[in-house]
């Protein structure tokens, strides 16, 4: 399949300036939000080194209205946003498909959505990376998966645990002081 054109938008939410790229089929990336504009299109253009900056379509603008919507502490539903998440292996759209019905102020764990797609404990790792690998968080939810015990696990997005602890405080979710999920060896 021909690989068709990237076009690229960088906007201000209440979280920072967030970006969003997409082609002909669908959106094709999201960008948590970052402190400057510039951090924004550098991200991006990071993964999407072709795309070039463009006025959005109709839908792309309905889902940036939406980010701008979320970010000032609003309930939206994401699931219904067409994504293209073509080059994604067959098991990370299986876990994005089962993340996206993960609604609004809910959780999961990483061993939860691996049970889930009928996958062993052992699963949960995979889960992880599929989390890591996001191509467009916020509208995967990939804030909502927590690690055993509702402990924050990881978060790969500009500001790391901290942001999404934040993403998910707007949603209403209070997990109580931050804590890693693995302690450190450190001593």
């Amino acid at each position: 399949m021909a690989q068709t054109a990237q076009k690229y938008q960088v906007f201000e939410t209440a979280g920072g300036y967030c970006g969003i790229a997409w082609n002909n089929v669908g959106i094709v990336r999201f960008q948590l939000p970052t402190r400057s504009a510039e951090a924004t299109t550098r991200n991006l253009l990071r993964h999407i080194p072709d795309a070039a900056r463009a006025a959005p379509t109709p839908q792309v603008s309905e889902a940036i209205t939406a980010a701008k919507r979320y970010f000032n502490g609003e309930e939206i539903d994401f699931s219904d946003v067409r994504l293209d998440l073509d080059g994604q292996n067959d098991f990370f759209k299986q876990v994005y498909a089962a993340l996206r019905r993960v609604g609004w102020g809910h959780t999961t764990t990483y061993g939860t959505l691996a049970k889930e797609l009928g996958a062993g404990p052992e699963a949960a790792r995979d889960v992880g990376q599929a989390m890591a690998k996001n191509p467009v968080p916020l509208i995967i939810p990939c804030h909502r998966v927590l690690a055993a015990g509702r402990k924050v696990g990881g978060f790969s997005a500009p500001g790391g645990a901290t942001a999404k602890v934040h993403m998910l405080e707007l949603e209403g979710v209070h997990l109580g002081p931050l804590e890693p999920a693995q302690q450190s060896l450190a001593l």
